[in-house]
């Protein structure tokens, strides 16, 4: 059992994300993305998420359970409706930490930041390669990454597969790479790419090869191994970054999300158990399950995570 987690990576379920991907699906790709999704479910037992939304508030109520439930020390929320509304879900519930996530690719994203930061209280910045209109190394984007840069704030960024069956598959900006050149040039800003690349893991490989700022987070089922040429677990992922990334920059997420799945228990017993099967040290396992989120995160005092 694990005890004193943070979670690096989940959504708070709002009742409407105004950044979420909206794509028109032709009938055929909707009823297979549907069908791919049910036997997800089934798989990792979960049941289907609510389909009316039972208030913010209530929902609020509901993660401070599931805090109290499992133990958890933090939950980052990278998500939530927007930075004013998440801003001012948490602002009063020390459990919980929120990150801006609004579009990089819009006029004002380095005013935008500095004001979530520094007016909202939140704590690092949330977006989607897939979802980028601009090089990442734009220049006017300059003071974006000079602010994140200066503040050592930590950057998550999704590359790779977004929204699994049925969702985006080629972007100009789904590769990690193509925001090497930001993460060699800032390098005091911590960059957490999820999912181990979400299909991406070799350039998220190269990547994290080429600086020392590059993070790995394990959120989710990456059920993307299976659409691999090659073999490839969730052990395998985990091997393969502790050698190499090495454990001070692996982080534990779980994507979680809706309810009544809530926290994703069933992601932390699968990787719990990946940590075990490569015999990564009681050390180690402390880093990746919150000492390493701590340190991201500047958290004064932070518990000890308990490996039993």
């Amino acid at each position: 059992m694990i005890k004193h987690l943070i979670d690096f990576h989940t959504h708070f379920p709002v009742d409407h994300e105004p950044h979420q991907e909206k794509r028109s699906l032709h009938p055929e790709v909707l009823h297979y993305k549907k069908e791919l999704r049910r036997i997800w479910r089934e798989q990792f037992k979960f049941d289907d998420p609510e389909t009316e939304h039972p208030g913010n508030a209530v929902q609020l109520q509901r993660w401070k359970q599931e805090v109290t439930t499992y133990d958890i020390q933090k939950v980052v929320f990278v998500t939530g409706g927007g930075n004013q509304v998440l801003s001012d879900l948490i602002k009063d519930s020390p459990e919980f930490i929120g990150f801006a996530h609004h579009d990089l690719s819009e006029d004002g994203a380095y005013e935008k930041l500095k004001f979530a930061v520094e007016e909202l209280g939140l704590s690092g910045y949330k977006w989607f390669g897939p979802l980028m209109r601009k090089p990442f190394d734009s220049p006017e984007l300059k003071p974006f990454w000079t602010y994140l840069n200066d503040h050592r704030l930590p950057c998550l960024i999704h590359f790779g597969v977004l929204g699994g069956p049925g969702g985006t598959v080629y972007h100009p900006y789904i590769n990690p790479l193509t925001i090497g050149n930001v993460v060699q040039t800032y390098v005091d800003i911590p960059f957490v790419f999820p999912h181990f690349g979400a299909g991406y893991w070799q350039e998220l490989l190269q990547l994290a090869w080429s600086s020392p700022n590059v993070y790995v987070d394990s959120s989710g089922s990456n059920d993307w191994v299976r659409w691999m040429p090659y073999p490839l677990t969730l052990t395998d992922l985990f091997q393969k970054a502790y050698e190499t990334i090495g454990p001070q920059r692996m982080i534990f997420g779980t994507d979680s999300n809706n309810f009544p799945r809530g926290f994703s228990k069933r992601y932390l017993d699968l990787q719990e158990a990946a940590c075990l099967n490569i015999g990564m040290s009681k050390e180690d396992m402390q880093k990746f399950f919150g000492g390493n989120a701590a340190r991201l995160l500047k958290i004064s005092q932070p518990k000890s995570v308990v490996i039993e």
